[in-house]
């Protein structure tokens, strides 16, 4: 079913403040919106989210020039209306209280206590809102010693240990390509409010989320953390290999690379028929995941031998009719333009006002009866202003236009 064709969306009826920036808060707003939330998006006049000059590269309009809306900032923000409103002032503070009052759910990542000093943290809207889902994104949480410290993805990913797992073996701290902890922390965050909707759904409360990089970065140490609660034992770099499996990592061909994931020891002897080599599957060293961890050097300088030998086209034509999980090491260009994500349709474009279409990502949540929406382009700064304030809080154009001389919105 497409987006044309679907007569209800999952979070149709939930309205979502936004007052966050850059990646983790709008993230998890983008996801609600993409289920059908509507989605408000709160920026400072003038400058807004900070992402949106986080550029090169920047969307071009029409004429080829570029817009003031850069790549990042558009990584984050569709399916949003954005509304500029300046709450250091009395008027501006009203204003987004009235929104807030009548959202399901708000989103933001200041600093603790950040919003407090505007009447805008969650105790002094629970008094006004006692349903209100109130989600705060931090780097270090609400409590413990380095709560008043900011926090950013790198910053989180060396101290939440997943710099210590990345990278090759004998070399340096390597963060990963992608802001993954920011992201991480944006879904866990979506999954919370999600939560905390159907407990106000039951009892008619809301309540404080209370969600920190840090704790997410930790919990999604997943295996690795557990490699250590297990042991005592650190675990290390591995480059591109498991710590817990073998072969499960890239191998050498002889036009550049590709990787194999063999999960089990079945699929260890059809890899190794595969290869030309069945009798390793009977070498007592590799018959089982035990025994090949503890030979991992041995196993991997005989295999690297091998598939050095033939170009990645012929080893995953030769490995896939063998069952054996592969594929090639994609550059983003070549990812992008794989059949099986161009089936997916993972590639949308949005209207947008001055580029025509904006490019996108699809969400990749793939649900029968009510499926995400792909309609709004990520919003010009201020777009949405008047429309909101009619529309959600009944102003007229001559109050919203004393707003703007004012500079409050």
């Amino acid at each position: 079913m497409d987006d044309s064709t679907a007569r209800i969306e999952c979070l149709s009826g939930v309205r979502v403040l936004d007052l966050s920036r850059v990646l983790a808060g709008p993230w998890a707003a983008q996801t609600l919106g993409d289920l059908g939330a509507e989605v408000i998006k709160i920026e400072r006049p003038g400058a807004g989210d900070e992402t949106r000059s986080w550029g090169p590269p920047f969307l071009r309009d029409k004429s080829g020039q570029e817009t003031a809306e850069s790549a990042y900032y558009l990584s984050a923000n569709r399916n949003k209306r954005s509304v500029t409103i300046d709450f250091t002032t009395q008027k501006g503070r009203d204003l987004v209280r009235a929104l807030a009052c009548k959202s399901d759910v708000l989103i933001e990542n200041f600093k603790v206590g950040g919003l407090r000093r505007h009447g805008l943290d969650y105790e002094s809207l629970k008094t006004l809102h006692p349903g209100l889902v109130y989600c705060s994104i931090t780097g270090f949480g609400q409590t413990g010693p380095y709560a008043q410290r900011p926090g950013y993805d790198l910053l989180v990913q060396a101290m939440g240990g997943l710099m210590s797992v990345t990278g090759e073996p004998g070399g340096g701290p390597q963060k990963v390509g992608v802001a993954v902890t920011d992201i991480i922390t944006g879904l866990y965050s979506a999954v919370g409010v999600l939560a905390a909707l159907e407990h106000r759904r039951r009892t008619g409360r809301g309540q404080h989320l209370d969600m920190a990089l840090m704790d997410c970065q930790v919990a999604s140490l997943a295996n690795q953390a557990m490699n250590f609660l297990t042991t005592g034992v650190s675990p290390g770099r591995l480059g591109n290999a498991h710590p817990n499996i073998v072969p499960y990592q890239d191998l050498p061909t002889l036009d550049g690379a590709m990787v194999v994931a063999v999960g089990n020891d079945a699929q260890f002897a059809d890899f190794c028929g595969a290869l030309g080599r069945p009798e390793w599957a009977l070498d007592p060293r590799f018959t089982d995941n035990r025994g090949r961890l503890e030979h991992r050097q041995e196993l991997i300088s005989l295999i690297c031998a091998i598939t050095a030998q033939a170009p990645t086209a012929q080893w995953t034509q030769i490995l896939e009719r063998a069952g054996v999980p592969c594929g090639p090491v994609n550059t983003v260009a070549e990812a992008l333009a794989d059949p099986q994500v161009e089936a997916r349709q993972m590639k949308v474009e949005l209207p947008h006002p001055s580029a025509g279409l904006a490019p996108s990502l699809r969400c990749p949540i793939r649900l029968s009866e009510t499926p995400a929406r792909h309609t709004r382009a990520p919003p010009l700064l201020g777009e949405h202003t008047e429309e909101v304030l009619i529309e959600a809080l009944g102003l007229t154009p001559s109050e919203i236009e004393r707003l703007r001389e004012e500079g409050v919105v």
